[in-house]
């Protein structure tokens, strides 16, 4: 069971918004009778009809999306600055990004029109494992990533433990290549962890989400995930409790 107006939205009718004035305003039918009240929920058997016209079910979509920098990860933006989808100009369903990736971080990114995925995906009980490199400031010692391996403390509370891997050192540049492991998903996370511990991020990229990849795909590209691939997400998810 959904709300009602979560519903018409997901069906590409109208926004969340809109959708929720076309029911104040009694231009919505559940089941042949008026529905005035935001609250309600409908489930797959009900008949909703918007302005007198049966409302059909949009079909569920599923993308991987490799989010270049620079991008938005949202529908719309008030700054008309590029976001994701713009990338998909001819899929006719509402597809909205699950988590986020911020402005200036690139990377594995899931797009989808299903709202009960999109929520399993990102609860905090249930969220998979997300690996990032990062390009840092400094070359970091291994007491340092280890306190990122217990937790550490940011403002917004003490992280999870991740995994920590050092790819590579650049002595001359005072540089390193840093792998992370999360399964959170705060804002700015991976930035804020390793800027408490010393190491200012240059470049962040999110290479994998469970066991997608971003192979064979380049910055703007995108693919379908494959009906397996949205099963595994969910068994991988729902394991996480």
């Amino acid at each position: 069971m959904e709300r009602l107006q979560k519903v018409i939205a997901h069906a590409g009718l109208a926004s969340r918004r809109k959708a929720e004035e076309m029911i104040t305003e009694g231009k919505v039918k559940v089941n042949g009778k008026v529905v005035k009240e935001l609250g309600v929920k409908v489930g797959l058997h009900d008949k909703v009809e918007v302005n007198g016209v049966p409302m059909e079910k949009e079909k569920s979509v599923y993308f991987l999306f490799y989010k270049p920098r620079g991008v938005i990860s949202a529908v719309t933006d008030d700054k008309n600055r590029k976001v994701v989808t713009d990338f998909f100009p001819e899929i006719p369903e509402r597809i909205y990004p699950v988590g986020r990736l911020d402005y200036d971080t690139s990377g594995l990114l899931i797009l989808t029109n299903d709202g009960e995925f999109a929520n399993i995906m990102m609860h905090p009980k249930h969220e998979v494992e997300k690996i990032y490199v990062a390009k840092v400031k400094g070359m970091p010692f291994r007491e340092d990533l280890k306190k990122l391996e217990k937790g550490i403390k940011l403002e917004d509370g003490v992280t999870a433990p991740a995994k920590t891997k050092v790819l590579s050192v650049d002595k001359q540049k005072q540089t390193s290549i840093i792998e992370i492991t999360i399964h959170e998903g705060k804002n700015r996370q991976i930035r804020r962890m390793l800027e408490a511990v010393g190491y200012p991020v240059i470049k962040l990229k999110r290479e994998q989400y469970g066991f997608l990849t971003l192979h064979g795909l380049s910055a703007g590209d995108s693919r379908e995930l494959t009906p397996h691939e949205v099963k595994l997400l969910r068994s991988m998810a729902m394991k996480e409790k």
